[in-house]
């Protein structure tokens, strides 16, 4: 399996979950897969399945797809033989716009009257203003990268929580379900493009996402085993969000030779894909927290865990029991169950 293959499979999974979501109380939903490389059309028609299991849920409620890019005609033939197959009802409706698609993107959003309700965008290409402000114009709006990661560096810029001394810059992008790109990703105008990189300033696919106004972002680097890899950003306003992403990354079948990578990590040391992911690498970045912020309550650990690290929010329990079992760590109250409002602390006598 390729790299791209384990990408389509999680952006199949996380749209499995934001369907629901986004059809839930709501008139409307937007759905847009952009790019300036040739349209990933087994991608389109991977999501187009997806939407049409919900069909069941769009009584009332219309839901747009939108496949932008190079080669959308053949992407258009395609989701039209897929919709007569599944009969998918009138208010799945699929838009294909050849060209340029990230250029068009803004334009193709506001026609589809995507702003004030849920909208998702997979892209690949440059997000410049226009584009971040078209997606942050849905209630909630979402944006899915998926990048390349410059040569020689990976990420080590923060997300909402922020990570102290670390600047951010741009980095090239690639295909979200498909090939290489070959522009800048989050590129834009001055004071909208961030990110850094392992072992100092490096370009980086989470660029802008905060300054242009998600309040919440996480990256995760895939490698394949020539070393290969793809980092996967996602930027969002909503916790419940970050959290399903997180969980369907790690819930992805365990493609043989392709395994993650926390862009934070110093040492790049590399994950297997396992509903029970080895936590030693976490352990390790609870106690770089703690070290740099002071006590934490486990409460915080967890926003941590999910924004800072490739890890859930549900593995920060685990690994602090491996921290306090080791005393490593204190915890106050020192009897009772880990709540939220626990809080930890490095051990004074750990020497770590």
């Amino acid at each position: 399996m390729t790299l791209t293959d384990v990408t389509r499979e999680l952006l199949v999974r996380y749209l499995g979950t934001w369907v629901p979501g986004a059809l839930h109380g709501g008139r409307r939903a937007t759905f847009a897969l952009a790019s300036r490389t040739p349209v990933s059309v087994p991608a389109a028609e991977a999501a187009l399945r997806v939407f049409a299991e919900f069909a069941d849920r769009l009584r009332g409620r219309e839901l747009t797809m939108i496949v932008a890019g190079p080669g959308a005609e053949a992407a258009r033939e395609r989701l039209a033989a897929v919709q007569a197959e599944l009969r998918t009802p009138a208010a799945l409706t699929v838009h294909t716009l050849p060209g340029d698609g990230t250029a068009v993107l803004p334009v193709a959003l506001q026609a589809a009257r995507a702003a004030g309700a849920p909208l998702l965008v997979a892209l690949d290409g440059t997000a410049d203003a226009a584009t971040l402000r078209a997606v942050r114009s849905g209630k909630p709006g979402e944006l899915l990268l998926i990048t390349e990661p410059a040569l020689g560096s990976s990420p080590t810029g923060t997300a909402h929580t922020g990570r102290e001394g670390v600047a951010d810059s741009g980095r090239p992008a690639t295909a979200a379900t498909g090939g290489p790109a070959n522009t800048a990703a989050t590129g834009g105008p001055a004071g909208e493009t961030a990110g850094s990189g392992r072992g100092g300033a490096a370009a980086d696919g989470r660029a802008g996402l905060r300054d242009a106004g998600f309040a919440l972002d996480a990256a995760v680097e895939l490698v394949d085993g020539d070393g290969r890899a793809l980092l996967v950003c996602l930027g969002t306003p909503s916790a419940k969000s970050l959290e399903a992403f997180k969980n369907e990354l790690w819930a992805v079948d365990e493609y043989a030779g392709v395994r993650l990578r926390d862009p934070h990590d110093p040492d790049g040391g590399l994950l297997d894909i396992s509903l029970t992911p080895n936590p030693a690498p976490l352990r390790r970045e609870l106690l770089d927290h703690l070290a740099a912020r002071g006590p934490r309550t486990v409460t915080e650990l967890k926003h941590f865990t999910m924004t800072d690290t490739v890890y859930r929010p549900a593995d920060t329990v685990r690994a602090l029991h491996g921290l306090l079992d080791s005393a490593t760590v204190t915890r106050d109250p020192e009897h009772g169950r880990l709540g939220g409002d626990v809080v930890i602390a490095r051990a004074r006598a750990s020497g770590a």
